[in-house]
């Protein structure tokens, strides 16, 4: 019963959280810096997600076959490797380095 109670509770806070980003006055909406606090948001908390799945195991901290596929995307997208390509670098290097015993 407390998994309802916290799926329930779940649901109307996200209702509520909807509620209350749809009253905001346009007017606040416009300011530069809520722009830009809008367009950075995102991008910080995919990064912030993508190193915590790629470098931790539970709650320790762990360097393996992931962090050199990720190493390998980010160089990809240095030298402006079109997106596929860039999943596909990090796919072959870490499935590369896993085969490799690492």
């Amino acid at each position: 019963m407390n998994v309802w109670i916290a799926i329930g509770a779940t649901a109307v806070g996200c209702y509520l959280v909807k509620l209350l980003g749809l009253s905001v006055p346009a007017g606040v909406l416009d300011r530069p810096l809520v722009k830009r606090l809008a367009t950075l948001v995102p991008v910080a908390l995919l990064a912030a997600l993508t190193a915590q799945q790629t470098l931790s195991r539970g709650s320790e901290l762990v360097i393996d076959a992931r962090a050199a596929g990720l190493g390998a995307a980010a160089v990809a997208l240095l030298l402006r490797a079109p997106f596929l390509l860039v999943i596909a670098v990090a796919v072959v290097v870490t499935a590369g380095v896993r085969a490799l015993g690492g």
